[in-house]
């Protein structure tokens, strides 16, 4: 392994004021602990009660569909890895980022879904989340980017953004950015 420059890293989280990051495989007991610390992380941070439980659900949320796509596509151990950053703004909100590799056609459909709920107002979106809490659930369906994305966007004080980074075998690397 090569040297790695720690303090560069550490200047840069603190000038980004992030608050906690995660690269690496993702299991359910993972996204639990590093929940925890994100728990404790905001109310270190004094954030209020009501923001700290959006930014937490969100990023339950982000984390939670990043393991259940590696898995529904037998994705290993490096494939199925996730990089996730918790931020706040000078303005107060946190930002929560998540990305993994996915299928290129996969990431361009998930970033169409989310062009479409950021182009929502908060009417807009409550609405939709209403349709599709009334809608049946398919069991044997994919359940991805339906209600849950919904509820995200819906906390959200910016319109949700997604990018997706052609990495080569028809693969991406998609990030999805909240700020809450």
């Amino acid at each position: 392994m090569q040297g790695i420059d720690l303090l560069s890293i550490r200047e840069q989280f603190n000038h980004n004021r992030i608050l906690l990051c995660f690269n690496g495989p993702i299991s359910r007991s993972l996204i639990e602990e590093i929940g925890k610390a994100l728990r404790n992380y905001l109310q270190a941070d004094n954030a209020q009660p009501g923001a700290a439980m959006d930014v937490f659900g969100v990023y339950i949320e982000l984390t939670q569909n990043i393991r259940h796509y590696a898995t529904r596509m037998n994705y290993g151990e490096l494939d199925g890895s996730a990089t996730v950053v918790v931020a706040r703004g000078e303005d107060g909100h946190y930002s929560v980022m998540a990305g993994n590799l996915v299928e290129l056609e996969d990431g361009r459909a998930l970033c169409a879904r989310i062009e479409a709920l950021a182009a929502m107002n908060k009417a807009e979106l409550k609405a939709a989340y209403k349709t599709q809490l009334r809608q049946p659930r398919d069991e044997h369906g994919s359940s991805g980017a339906g209600l849950g994305l919904l509820d995200v966007a819906r906390k959200s004080a910016r319109p949700l953004t997604a990018r997706l980074v052609e990495v080569g075998d028809g693969r991406g690397f998609l990030s999805i950015l909240a700020v809450v």
